[in-house]
């Protein structure tokens, strides 16, 4: 019992590394390479003039590209790069805790049905609004951030055989890392499977899925980007939609909640060297999950309604 659910898991996980893999791989190419060419910076210097509105500096434009182009630790080394105050660090960390890895983790969403431009406009349009009302609401946190970490330096790459040389790098290694964690965690779901322990688990979560208008069968998509995160936790995400039955109005659901509050502790951890409060980051989004999720339930529920009643 237990050789077969480790075969049948490791197969899966292949499987599942290689379907994600042909996404991470090609975008982490491109974004890695535009990093080392005149796009990125021209891009930065069109969006500074809007950086006011969000209560930024113009710097406060390089980890927001580069956390959306790239992931959070890319943005992390944008924010040390620029000496900005405790309310700015504040509103990039929650911004980009809303919005980043925008291109590959949006791709991930379209292998499990929903369709991308709901998964961009929910997360660019979150990252906005949290940071015009916390420009609002706090008047604090004016001091200029210390950062309990020390800068990584960056390779220098000069020439385009080098930039694409450092770009196949990051990619296979992106590639890689992924393995590293999907391949053990389809083990482990298979297991849980095979068991049956992970019955046990949807009951457990069941309630709070059905508070949020899904059905219980959604609680390992849920699970798994709650812990893993939207790229690292697709692997389990699409097996659970592919085998489990989901329906597309749960997974959108699912992922409307996900990409509000996804990876809870890990992008949750990594803002600590920066010197700024992360409790309320955290619950600004779990908050903001629940009530976004509940209005889209119900408002997807009145819908449904409104056409059977039409149809009778």
């Amino acid at each position: 019992m237990w050789q077969s659910s480790i075969k049948n898991g490791a197969i899966a996980g292949l499987k599942t590394t290689w379907t994600l893999g042909k996404i991470i791989f090609p975008v982490t190419l491109i974004v890695v390479m535009l990093q080392h060419t005149p796009v990125l910076p021209w891009i930065i210097h069109k969006i500074e003039p809007f950086m006011g509105i969000l209560g930024l500096s113009g710097d406060a434009a390089i980890p927001l590209v580069l956390g959306n182009f790239l992931n959070l630790y890319a943005g992390i080394a944008g924010i040390l790069s620029v000496e900005l105050t405790v309310k700015e660090v504040f509103i990039i960390a929650t911004m980009m805790s809303f919005s980043h890895n925008l291109f590959i983790e949006s791709a991930v969403a379209v292998k499990v049905g929903v369709k991308m431009w709901i998964i961009i406009v929910v997360r660019v349009g979150l990252a906005l609004l949290s940071a015009i009302m916390i420009n609002l609401l706090w008047g604090g946190g004016q001091e200029i951030a210390q950062y309990g970490m020390i800068p990584i330096a960056e390779e220098q790459v000069v020439g385009i055989p080098a930039i694409v040389g450092i770009g196949l790098k990051k990619a296979f290694l992106g590639v890689f890392q992924l393995a590293l964690i999907v391949i053990p965690l389809m083990i482990g779901i298979q297991l849980l499977k095979d068991f049956r322990w992970l019955s046990v688990f949807s009951k457990w979560l069941a309630p709070f899925t059905r508070l949020l208008g899904m059905k219980e069968n959604t609680s390992t998509t849920m699970a798994a980007g709650l812990f893993f995160g939207l790229a690292m936790g697709a692997g389990v995400m699409i097996q659970a939609v592919q085998e489990d039955g989901v329906s597309k109005k749960d997974v959108t659901l699912a992922f409307i909640f996900l990409v509000a509050c996804h990876a809870v502790v890990e992008d949750t951890l990594v803002f600590i060297p920066l010197g700024i409060p992360v409790l309320p980051l955290l619950l600004i989004r779990l908050v903001t999950a629940i009530l976004l999720t509940l209005l889209v339930a119900t408002i997807w529920k009145r819908v449904e309604i409104a056409e059977e009643r039409n149809a009778a």
